[in-house]
């Protein structure tokens, strides 16, 4: 008999790309733990102008989350580049369509972990992170972070945190990541993919 696969929702806005290498990077770290799944989602981005709506699907890159996939998963990674040391309204406008998920529990009970990059190097990356974490509380989730027997988080000059794997990724996402950040979230991923088995075997 085989052991169905778990599926962690890799959730993530990215506007010049480099938050969707981190979400990458993560996937990677997923699906390092065998019977794990990475399901890589986007959200579209908001407009300011009522006429402009985004196409029913990207030109490029994964698809847009649906809440099927908040139901589907076994556990989540959510991503967005910082905006004035929050998350982006991208990913807020999304969030803040959940309401029946949160009062139905969808989320409830399962692990996630949240990731950003930063134009700058000390632009925000630590309170996006936490800006993040707020409604993934709320749904009821079990927040993991990156423990310090990571030594990345000792040695990186570019990103990293225990809230969370971060990317100081320059002007328009010029930089690339850093091998510590990539290591970084490659273990968060590892990590969240690990805690969601335990999880589950115990459920």
């Amino acid at each position: 008999m085989t052991t169905p696969q778990l599926t962690i929702l890799v959730l993530f806005y990215s506007r010049h790309g480099s938050t969707r290498k981190m979400a990458e990077l993560i996937a990677q770290g997923i699906e390092s733990v065998p019977g794990c799944n990475a399901r890589l989602r986007t959200v579209p981005a908001v407009s300011t102008v009522i006429e402009v709506g985004a196409a029913d699907v990207p030109t490029d890159g994964p698809p847009y989350v649906e809440l099927s996939d908040l139901k589907e998963c076994a556990g989540l990674a959510l991503g967005s580049p910082t905006r004035f040391g929050n998350m982006a309204a991208a990913m807020k406008y999304f969030l803040d369509g959940t309401a029946a998920d949160w009062l139905s529990g969808t989320l409830s009970g399962k692990p996630g972990c949240v990731f950003t990059s930063t134009g700058s190097l000390h632009g925000g990356q630590e309170s996006t992170l936490l800006s993040m974490m707020l409604p993934l509380m709320h749904h009821g989730m079990l927040l993991l972070g990156l423990p310090y027997s990571n030594p990345e988080l000792m040695t990186t000059s570019t990103g990293g945190s225990p809230y969370g794997a971060t990317h100081w990724s320059g002007k328009e996402g010029a930089l690339p990541l850093s091998e510590d950040s990539r290591k970084l979230a490659i273990a968060l991923g590892k990590r969240l993919a690990e805690t969601s088995s335990k999880l589950q075997a115990q459920a």
